[in-house]
């Protein structure tokens, strides 16, 4: 399997240095940057698959770094790594185009897990998916929607929980279960994060109004079509 090439942001050089040496034993190459300007230089020159930005680093912090970079990139995977608890922090990082959030400390088994699950190289499993879905197709495997001409790429978890959707049509999916298979766990602050995926995945099928992603609150979500 080819290595995973990950940049790595983070001004706390003494733990930059340990996710460096321990994720480059278990098949990951990694370039780590100081500060949040380099990490913009640096994604800009090389081709990366997955992005762990620090929040709080000097020049350039995580949350301008995740904007900036979302301007010309959608789907490259982003892990934001955080020492803040707060909702509001976590919440805005997904706004700003976070697709997952770690807390310091943290273990490197449990980075590798979220990181292999955005990649999806958890399991080689899913099989090629192609939908209908209203006047969009949703084709999985690649991660994409079209509508029409215009192609737009999903994150590996957007599609998850689309899919998940899809399967489903028409019933109401469980809260707790969406979040346990795609999250891994049903946390608050994970529930925070499935809210707003869900606000991201409405907007980009907002072309077609006959599709819908209903909350049934306290219970789940159904989409329609």
């Amino acid at each position: 399997m080819d290595k995973i090439n990950v940049l790595l942001a983070e001004d706390e050089i003494a733990l930059a240095t340990i996710v460096k040496e321990s994720l480059e034993t278990r098949n990951f190459l990694v370039t780590v940057a100081n500060n949040g300007r380099e990490a913009l230089e640096l994604y800009q020159k090389n081709g990366f698959d997955v992005l762990l930005l620090d929040v709080m680093m000097p020049e350039k912090d995580g949350f301008t770094l995740i904007q900036e970079i979302r301007q010309e990139n959608e789907s490259i995977p982003i892990i934001l790594l955080t020492s803040k608890s707060q909702t509001s922090d976590v919440v805005y990082g997904f706004k700003t185009g976070a697709n997952d959030y770690i807390k310091k400390p943290f273990s490197i088994e449990e980075l590798i897990v979220r990181v292999e699950s955005l990649l999806g190289r958890q399991s080689q499993q899913f099989e090629d998916k192609v939908f209908k879905l209203g006047n969009y197709i949703f084709d999985f495997s690649r991660q994409t929607i079209q509508y029409e001409t215009e192609v737009h790429a999903l994150t590996f978890m957007e599609a998850k929980l689309l899919l998940m959707l899809i399967d489903n049509k028409n019933e109401i999916v469980d809260r707790s279960l969406i979040l346990k298979k795609i999250w891994g766990s049903d946390t608050f602050f994970n529930g925070r994060s499935l809210d707003v995926f869900i606000t991201k995945l409405r907007k980009k099928l907002s072309s077609d109004p006959n599709i819908k992603i209903i909350n049934s609150r306290g219970h789940g979500y159904k989409i329609v079509f």
